[in-house]
């Protein structure tokens, strides 16, 4: 193609950010600087879409607000539309660095139109409607953990009978709906063929069990479709480094998906405990000087990996 040609293919390109709240949705499209606002309702996401498939967008960029988004996602995907979700703190940084102070619904959604334009995230698939239950299942299932936790920590401090009972009363009501919640869980996963195999070959690594490979098939469906760079960087993993001119500091890890990260923090520790080569792995980073949770992360990020090889290649575990 001639440089005129891919001249024009640029200025042709149509990014598009949509900023949602409550009850409606803002939309901004560059580099027109066209915007507008519709319902977050049925009538709403009908005129939306029937507006961007008039003029194909390259991009559609949309905030991921706490669940707002998820029914804006599902109608604009149905349409064939190419959307990227995007993980807010992504904005606020972008909007830090190029001096956009003012916050509102409209300015909001032209920063995420700019941010599509500048940076062109790729595309990955948004989750069907059965993966997004899985993934509230999971949630699900850490709330009540989370919860027969802190209640069981209240009633070792309170000093009151009654108060005590009370507890008492509620961690019985949370033990008796955790295994209820494990069913359901159990029952979507060995119901679908597809994650029956992904479960399947997930346990087949030594400290990875039913319930840790479940929390992987919510946390992370782009597990075996991504490169190891990609899947650790995914899991806030992958260290960035920390450098100006002579400074140097120590490189730090963040970012990435925290339930994700939590789950992989669990896998590691019992990892090191019962998997021959990780074990050796973690004595050996220990044994070179290495802070504990330091090797424990490596461990983590080297776990992750392997993982995503396995489902990536189709196969079960193997000793080396």
């Amino acid at each position: 193609m001639s440089p005129v040609a891919q001249g024009w293919v640029q200025m042709d390109a149509i990014y598009v950010g949509i900023d949602v709240s409550k009850d409606r949705l803002d939309v901004h499209m560059r580099p027109s600087g066209e915007a507008f606002a519709v319902a977050r309702d049925g009538k709403g996401l009908e005129d939306l879409v029937a507006r961007l498939v008039a003029c194909p967008p390259t991009l559609i960029g949309v905030e991921a607000t706490g669940g707002f988004e998820t029914v804006v996602a599902a109608a604009l995907t149905g349409a064939q539309l190419p959307l990227v979700v995007i993980n807010p703190a992504q904005i606020r940084h972008f909007a830090q660095a190029v001096g956009q102070r003012a916050k509102s619904d409209p300015i909001d959604a032209a920063v995420i139109a700019r941010f599509v334009e500048a940076v062109k995230p790729a595309l990955r698939p948004v989750p069907d409607e059965q993966a997004r239950l899985l993934a509230e299942l999971v949630a699900r299932r850490r709330q009540i953990i989370e919860m027969i936790v802190a209640e069981r920590q209240r009633e070792k401090r309170a000093e009151n009978v009654r108060v005590r009972k009370s507890l008492a009363r509620h961690i019985k009501v949370l033990e008796k709906e955790l295994p209820e919640i494990d069913n359901d869980i159990d029952t979507l996963v060995r119901g679908s063929p597809a994650w029956r195999d992904r479960e399947d070959l997930l346990i087949t690594f030594p400290g990875v069990g039913n319930t840790l490979a479940r929390t992987f098939l919510a946390e992370v469906p782009e597990l075996g479709a991504l490169n190891r760079r990609q899947i650790a960087s995914l899991a806030g993993l992958a260290p960035f480094v920390r450098q100006s001119g002579r400074w140097k500091g120590r490189s730090k890890i963040g970012g990435g998906r925290t339930a994700l990260r939590a789950a992989l923090y669990m896998a590691a520790l019992s990892a090191i405990r019962c998997h021959p080569q990780l074990k050796l792995f973690y004595r050996h980073l220990v044994s070179a000087g290495k802070p504990k949770m330091v090797a424990l992360i490596a461990v983590a990020r080297k776990l992750i990996t392997v993982l995503n090889a396995m489902l990536r290649d189709r196969k079960p575990w193997q000793p080396a």
